[in-house]
C-alpha cells in the first residue's frame, strides 16, 4: 500500500521508510467502492483527507436546469477534494462517484494535521495542491457562468489553445465532450456544425482547429 500512497502528490518526495513510520503512528481507513457507487455526496462534511490508491472517480454536480455536469475525472493516486479539508465551509462541492472498482484511503483531519506538523515535504506538497485546486475551481466557475453552449465551447477551446495554438487535441470523443458540457450529443454536434459553418472552427475526430480566433474570442468577451 505504501508504494501507492507514496505516488500521491501529497506524499511525493517522502522516502518510503519514513512514510511507513509516519503511518504507523496514526489512524487511517481504507474503503472499497464498486463501479458507480457514491464515494461522498455533495455538501457532505470533508472530515478526512481522501486519497485514491486504486481506480478512478468522477466529480458531478447538477446545473440550474437539473442536468448533471461532469466536473472532472480523478484517477489514482490523486487526492479527492483536498482544498475542502479545512476552512469554515469544508463541505464536498460535488458528488464523487466511482467510475471503476476503487479503493480510497481516508486520513482523519486531526491525523493529517499531525502529518503536516511533522513533515515539511507533505506540508509544502499540500499547500501547492490546494493553491492549484483553487485556481482550477475558479476557472470552472467562470466556465459554468456562461449561459449558452456556444459560449462554453468557445471558452473551452480558448483555454486549451492558449495564445498560439491553432489546432488542439481534446482527447475526448463527441459523446465525452457532450457529457463534459452537460448536454445531449445531438445538441453539441449541431452547435459545432453551426460554428463550423460560420467559419469559427473546424472539428475532426478529437481535434479542433480554430479558423477565426477573433470570432471565437467575441463569444466569451
Amino acid at each position: 500500500m505504501f508504494e501507492k500512497v507514496q505516488l500521491c502528490p501529497v506524499m511525493r518526495g517522502v522516502p518510503l521508510n519514513e512514510l511507513e513510520i509516519l503511518f504507523k503512528s496514526m489512524h487511517f481507513n481504507i474503503h472499497q467502492y464498486d463501479t458507480n457507487q457514491m464515494v461522498i455526496e455533495s455538501s457532505a462534511d470533508c472530515n478526512s483527507l481522501m486519497i485514491l490508491i486504486e481506480g478512478e472517480v468522477r466529480g458531478e454536480m447538477p446545473d440550474q436546469a437539473g442536468k448533471t455536469v461532469k466536473i472532472e475525472d480523478i484517477a489514482a493516486p490523486r487526492p479527492i477534494a483536498p482544498a475542502f479539508l479545512f476552512g469554515q465551509n469544508n463541505k464536498c462541492p460535488v458528488n464523487v462517484i466511482a467510475n471503476i472498482p476503487t479503493r480510497v484511503l481516508f486520513i482523519p483531519r486531526n491525523e493529517f494535521l499531525k502529518l503536516l506538523q511533522q513533515n515539511t515535504t507533505i506540508l509544502t506538497n499540500y499547500l501547492n495542491i490546494i493553491s492549484s485546486r483553487s485556481q482550477f475551481l475558479s476557472g470552472k466557475i467562470k466556465f459554468l457562468s456562461f449561459k449558452t453552449l456556444r459560449e462554453k465551447i468557445a471558452q473551452y477551446i480558448y483555454e486549451l489553445s492558449g495564445d498560439n495554438l491553432k489546432t488542439i487535441f481534446t482527447g475526448k470523443s463527441q459523446e465525452e465532450l457532450a457529457e463534459f458540457f452537460g448536454v445531449a450529443r445531438p445538441s453539441l454536434s449541431r452547435t459545432l456544425k453551426e460554428m463550423e459553418n460560420e467559419g469559427i472552427l473546424k472539428t475532426e475526430r478529437k481535434y479542433i482547429t480554430i479558423l477565426d480566433r477573433q470570432k471565437l474570442s467575441r463569444l466569451i468577451s
